[in-house]
């Protein structure tokens, strides 16, 4: 498994349309944003076949980290984990010194283990309830 930052837009694409768009019945128009040019994105692939990918934004010292998916048949392997920590990482080799995110509030316990806490109300996002979260890394 390799995770990389990409500039394969495509692939990127691919994966949270599978994910959000068909699995989770985000509408197209708020998962496709105009965020996309400025952000850095990641890309794991097992062999050739894109199988997670997540998008970082970078404000000052303060990243988010977003679009996080990986494909049904990958989840539970670590691999989100491995992401994430690639996520981290590049945000750290960049001078942040927070990495935000806005979490599906099922998946809370998975970003807890990896160091976010929680902050702020539940909102609904695209339908799902989110809840931010924040992780200090410098």
């Amino acid at each position: 498994m390799m995770i990389e930052e990409t500039t394969d837009l495509a692939a990127c694409h691919a994966l949270r349309r599978t994910v959000f768009i068909e699995e989770q019945s985000v509408p197209e128009a708020d998962e496709m944003d105009d965020l996309d040019a400025d952000a850095i994105h990641l890309l794991a692939r097992d062999g050739d076949r894109p199988v997670a990918t997540a998008r970082l934004l970078i404000k000052g010292d303060i990243g988010k980290i977003g679009r996080v998916c990986v494909l049904a048949d990958q989840r539970g392997t670590g691999l989100g984990a491995a992401l994430m920590q690639a996520a981290i990482d590049a945000l750290i080799a960049r001078g942040v010194r927070e990495a935000h995110l806005g979490s599906q509030v099922h998946a809370m316990g998975f970003y807890e283990k990896l160091g976010f806490v929680a902050e702020g109300p539940v909102y609904d996002d695209a339908g799902i309830p989110h809840r931010d979260m924040v992780r200090v890394i410098a």
